[in-house]
């Protein structure tokens, strides 16, 4: 097999994978680049999120890459800090619905340590997910991960993402912490974030 052709079952691989994903949550019936597809959506497990205790808890992968705006970021940049990672799409209504929830607790809390981090996918055109931010007041940053290269990044068996939106909390040693595979309300946020805010680093 040639060097050239490697890399690109890889790639159609991560394609694959991410497309996989995004099917267990939002489904778009129409173009997945466009941010004005009417979406429907399914929930992944719904209820309570999943939570593991402090001493049971699996590394977050060291997620990294380009924000939207243009800038480097790293996971580990935010060691020491409590981070809240959400998983989205302009094309995902359920995303949208839960935007503005995100960005009120983010300005609650983002001066006591804590961080908020999103991971826009799905996305063939950055524009469409630059301007949802835009359009909902979101001033978190976000990493472009068109192709799901980086949530793909997540070990099974952990609390890794299976469906879009996700949002994870992520603690100040880079464990993973809680995981909700939903839509959320600002208080189910502030539910999953709170405990985590409260331990003290190891």
């Amino acid at each position: 097999m040639s060097g050239t052709t490697r890399p690109r079952l890889r790639l159609a691989a991560a394609v694959a994978a991410a497309a996989a994903l995004v099917l267990t949550g939002c489904s778009s019936s129409g173009s997945s680049g466009s941010g004005d597809a009417q979406t429907g959506f399914i929930v992944g497990k719904g209820g309570a999120p999943d939570t593991a205790a402090a001493g049971h808890r699996k590394d977050a992968p060291d997620i990294s890459g380009t924000t939207l705006e243009g800038t480097k970021v790293a996971l580990s940049d935010y060691r020491g800090k409590v981070v809240v990672l959400n998983i989205w799409g302009s094309w995902c209504n359920p995303c949208r619905a839960e935007a503005p929830n995100l960005q009120s607790v983010w300005d609650a809390y983002k001066d006591q340590g804590v961080q908020f981090l999103g991971i826009n996918t799905r996305d063939i055109d950055p524009a469409n997910a630059v301007r949802f931010e835009q359009e909902k007041g979101v001033t978190f940053p976000s990493l472009y991960d068109p192709d799901g290269t980086q949530i793909l990044k997540f070990p099974k068996g952990s609390l890794n993402p299976q469906s879009i939106p996700t949002t994870l909390v992520i603690d100040r040693d880079g464990r993973l912490a809680a995981r909700a595979m939903r839509a959320l309300e600002a208080e189910d946020i502030e539910a999953m974030l709170k405990p985590v805010l409260a331990e003290q680093k190891s």
